[in-house]
């Protein structure tokens, strides 16, 4: 059986652009009915937990805005940004669990706490392997268990630089992550 996935769950395909609900584990494969109504089994390696339909659209917007745009040939060791990318809007990810799933009522706070540092992971590592320099992680204020979260697993990534984001935008409750070409982890 499956550690990550369990069956009734949303997942997405990470090469494909498909969601569907587990029906069925036989490990290695996990078999999962489409929202088109397909059945099709896929390695646990090819699926990950389904994104809330906000990150995805912000996800969306990301890539065209970085697949609109040529990258110039620029030397080793310099790095010119170019006055549009410079006034680009951070990629955001909203961190509060009503974002990311439709229920959380049957979630403990330890699922809960691990989904949302599970998917500023997925978010910090598509915006590594996309080029994005910037990502606001909005986890608000509450007790702080979230945000400590956060910078623990910041930590973890040499070529990160994080820090309080806007106070005018975003309050207390978020975190700027600057990203460095060369990003990875520690």
């Amino acid at each position: 059986m499956s550690k990550k996935f369990e069956i009734g769950q949303s997942i997405q395909v990470l090469d494909d652009d498909l969601d569907g609900v587990i029906v069925a584990i036989d490990m290695p494969y996990i078999t999962i009915e489409t929202t088109d109504g397909f059945i099709i089994r896929f390695r646990e390696s090819e699926i990950i937990p389904a994104i809330s339909s906000t990150i995805k659209k912000q996800l969306v917007n990301v890539s065209r805005q970085k697949g609109l745009e040529k990258e110039p040939k620029v030397k080793p060791g310099s790095v010119r940004v170019k006055p549009k990318e410079r006034n680009l809007p951070p990629m955001e990810v909203d961190l509060h669990i009503e974002k990311l799933v439709k229920s959380y009522r049957h979630m403990s706070n330890h699922e809960i706490l691990s989904l949302q540092v599970d998917t500023a992971e997925r978010q910090l590592h598509f915006a590594i392997s996309k080029k994005i320099s910037k990502i606001v992680f909005i986890h608000g204020v509450g007790e702080g268990v979230l945000k400590e979260e956060l910078y623990y697993l910041f930590n973890r990534y040499d070529g990160i630089k994080f820090y309080s984001a806007d106070y005018q935008k975003y309050g207390a409750g978020a975190t700027e992550v600057y990203i460095y070409q060369n990003a990875q982890r520690k």
